[in-house]
């Protein structure tokens, strides 16, 4: 596994480092102390498995930090850290693609379990943040929706197939799914169908 750690604190990077070492032998993990020390991390071409990034570390600016990187590396996995976090910053963070958010305050075994469900696929919110999770504002999620991704969760709330789906907007099948993608990101969910439940639940079906 390659981890980057992105956090001002160097103890908080030396500690994380020390922890993810003697817990999962053969870890590479890289600790920079700003976003543009990880962007350059990145452009130095290390494919990093996922990146942990401190929601208050200087040059985030709220979550503008989140969408440069996204922007920039929209494949890699990058999981929020923070030592408090308020009901807004989890949910816009999983609303901007985000892979998880983890308190600061997780224990080390929690810690390496979280990472692992990440690697896996799985969105990571700790249990006593996922209610909040759940109610994420649908207005503010509907707005991180490209255009084809909303026409296809429309479809995907009707219950069509990818291969319908495909048909209907006239795209590749493999297309659809990259979208589906994007759209499990965005609602935090770990499957389509699962997908479509969060959408109705957020009130997103029209």
């Amino acid at each position: 596994m390659r981890l980057l750690i992105a956090d001002d604190h160097e103890l908080v990077r030396d500690a994380l480092r020390s922890h993810f070492e003697r817990e999962a032998p053969g870890t590479i993990v890289r600790g920079v102390g700003t976003v543009s020390e990880a962007l350059k991390a990145l452009d130095d071409g290390i494919a990093f498995d996922i990146l942990l990034l401190d929601l208050r570390m200087p040059g985030m600016n709220g979550l503008n930090g989140l969408v440069r990187l996204r922007e920039r590396y929209p494949s890699l996995k990058i999981a929020l850290m923070s030592g408090e976090a308020k009901n807004e910053d989890v949910r816009l963070a999983l609303a901007h693609g985000a892979v998880g958010f983890l308190p600061k305050t997780l224990p080390g075994t929690m810690l390496l379990q979280a990472l692992q469900r990440m690697l896996a696929g799985e969105v990571f919110v700790p249990d006593n943040m996922a209610e909040t999770a759940t109610q994420a504002d649908g207005n503010a999620l509907n707005g991180t929706f490209t255009r084809r991704e909303r026409e296809v969760l429309d479809f995907l709330l009707k219950g069509q197939s990818n291969k319908e789906i495909a048909r209907a907007l006239e795209l590749e099948e493999v297309t659809v799914k990259l979208h589906i993608r994007g759209l499990c990101r965005k609602l935090g969910a770990k499957n389509r169908t699962q997908a479509a439940m969060r959408a109705v639940e957020l009130g997103l079906a029209r």
